[in-house]
Parts: C-alpha cells; structure tokens; sequence
C-alpha cells in the first residue's frame, strides 16, 4: 500500500560476472534475516572455476565483504513500504533487497577455507544466490592500517 513503481529502462548497460553460488539456510524472504549477524549461521561461499585460484591468501582475513546479486528481488519501486504498514520510504532511504541494481553486501566472518569455498558467518541472503564480489573488510586499509594497525586480521 502507498508503494510507487516505475518502468526499467530497456537498456542495460553493466557486463556483471557472477563467480559463485551462496549456500545459505534460507529458501524465502520471510525466513531470511533482514541484517546478517557476524554469529549467525554457518554458510557456504562456492567459487566456480576459476576463481577459485583468487582466494589465495584470504586467510589472513577475519572478516570479508561479500557482494551479491539478490536476483530474486523487484527492481521497480521509487518509493516502499517494507514492514507494510502503509507509511512509505525512498527506496535509497532504505536496506531494502528491492532495488534498481539489487546488489546485496555482507561482512561476514571467514571461519575457514575449503578448497575453492569459504565457511562465514554473517550473511543476510537465500540460498544459491549469485556471488559478484569478494574484498577483504575496508576496515583493514583504512587510516589505522595505513599507520601500521591492522584492524580486522589475525
């Protein structure tokens, strides 16, 4: 209710390349956390082939950001209502997954490396969603590290 929509644009103009599947417990929105909790529940980051080979060295790392494609969400609303209790906000107001690039991101907790997988804690999404991007926490290369503090490593 009070919702305002919009038609996309026809054209698409971003070239993105998903590298892997999130394995998380969640199979629908309702059931899915609206924050991750860096003590939530084990999940999976599966790179495919050949990403796999660009994690080497992500050990170092306590903590990731992690950048999805919510490819089940809307993209069409200008403004929402996200608890629907009538009262609506911009959707750049808001961390709501319906947006015009649903691009979801996380810091999460890297428990430990597999092979071409990573246990973390802390992600907000379902189950398979594409993987865009994989960074150590910008917490890391930010003025304490640069001062010789690395925040955020182990």
């Amino acid at each position: 209710m009070g919702e305002i929509r919009t038609e996309l644009p026809a054209t698409r103009n971003a070239g993105l390349i998903f590298i892997g599947r999130i394995r998380t417990p969640w199979q629908d929105r309702k059931a899915c956390p609206r924050q991750g909790r860096l003590d939530g529940p084990l999940c999976r980051i599966e790179l495919a082939d050949p990403w796999g080979r660009a994690l080497d060295g992500i050990e170092v790392y306590d903590r990731l950001e992690v950048l999805y494609w919510l490819d089940r969400s809307r993209r069409d609303l200008l403004r929402q209502s996200p608890r629907d209790d009538g009262r609506t906000q911009g959707t750049f107001a808001l961390r709501s997954p319906v947006r015009p690039n649903p691009i979801g991101t996380s810091i999460v907790r890297l428990v430990a490396r597999e092979g071409a997988t990573l246990l973390v804690q802390g992600l907000d999404c379902l189950d398979g969603t594409p993987l865009l991007d994989l960074k150590p926490d910008r917490s890391v290369f930010g003025p304490l590290a640069q001062a010789g503090v690395r925040a955020g490593s182990r």
